[in-house]
């Protein structure tokens, strides 16, 4: 969308508010913080549900699970309690690449206005809670990063290690930056540069690579928004347990919920614990069996908490009548 931004140009992210799932790898940026500052990961992730395992594989790498808002915001309190005021340190540590596909999207744009486009188009692929939003005021460019709907006790956390962030990204995107300068306010950040910065195009600028990332993004969060509210939290709990089957006791554990109470509350949404369960393994069956994946079936089964690659057949059939029903 490279043009010639006007006085009056808004961009604005796609989401109203922080609680969206979001990928592990930004998780893996607090745990390598608290790490180096001391912490173990049982420590930095107690409460959350998770364990190492679940975040990392057994060489250290991310694993890249989604995770609800709740967990995150969690290990950040334990990093707050512990630690004290150090967001704008770990916003340090965020680079483009740690948001994967979402990141590549925005290396791989026309231009810096291009770039920012996408961000706030996908911008429920960062891990951010200070939404971002960017105004060009004649020869300038406004980012504000607003905390004014965050929880009082780690508002200037989430707000320094975002804002930090938000200008690393942004700084990374061409030669020597685009000089930008960040200023705090009461309840937020400001980060301004000039307009003339916006249709500077982009090292890593790729036609190809852009619109393949792009359709990743677009099918990641295509399932993500399919789902809001509590639907959309039980999902992503599911999927970190499903190699354990997702029993629904757990997940209503995790929500500090009783199983009657969880029942009630997906009725009301429209669903039930079944038909997310199924729709995640559903999902998760299409892309390891469709994709380029050389994973064998009985691992694939064994990876959705099936018995055997019987069970998973038997599965997928229904599904299939289903879809047809």
């Amino acid at each position: 969308m490279s043009a010639s931004p006007s006085r009056s140009q808004r961009l604005d992210p796609v989401a109203q508010d922080w609680d969206f799932p979001r990928s592990s790898t930004g998780l893996r940026v607090l745990l390598a913080f608290a790490g180096d500052a001391g912490l173990s990961p049982r420590t930095t992730l107690l409460g959350t549900g998770l364990r190492a395992d679940d975040v990392l594989d057994t060489e250290g790498r991310d694993r890249a699970v989604e995770i609800t808002a709740a967990q995150e915001l969690r290990v950040v309190r334990t990093l707050h309690r512990r630690l004290g005021e150090v967001g704008a340190r770990v916003g340090e540590r965020y680079e483009a690449a740690t948001f994967g596909a979402f990141g590549y999207a925005m290396l791989a744009s026309p231009t810096v206005l291009d770039a920012m486009s996408v961000a706030v188009s996908y911008i429920d692929l960062s891990n951010t809670f200070a939404l971002p939003r960017a105004e060009i005021e004649g020869d300038r460019v406004v980012v504000t990063v607003s905390g004014d709907r965050l929880p009082d006790d780690v508002r200037r956390f989430l707000v320094e290690r975002d804002a930090v962030a938000v200008r690393r990204v942004l700084e990374s995107l061409v030669p020597g930056g685009v000089g930008s300068a960040l200023t705090w306010t009461r309840s937020g950040a400001s980060i301004v540069f000039g307009a003339d910065q916006l249709d500077r195009p982009l090292p890593e600028r790729s036609p190809q690579r852009q619109a393949l990332a792009a359709q990743v993004c677009s099918d990641i969060v295509g399932a993500r928004r399919a789902r809001t509210g509590l639907a959309q939290d039980v999902r992503v709990l599911i999927t970190q347990r499903l190699e354990r089957g997702a029993p629904m006791g757990e997940v209503a554990s995790a929500l500090a919920v009783g199983e009657r109470t969880l029942r009630r509350r997906l009725r009301v949404e429209g669903t039930g614990y079944q038909e997310l369960l199924d729709e995640v393994r559903c999902s998760m069956a299409s892309a390891l069996l469709n994709g380029r994946s050389t994973m064998p079936v009985a691992a694939v089964a064994a990876r959705l908490g099936y018995a055997d690659a019987a069970a998973l057949a038997h599965a997928r059939a229904r599904w299939r009548r289903t879809a047809v029903g």
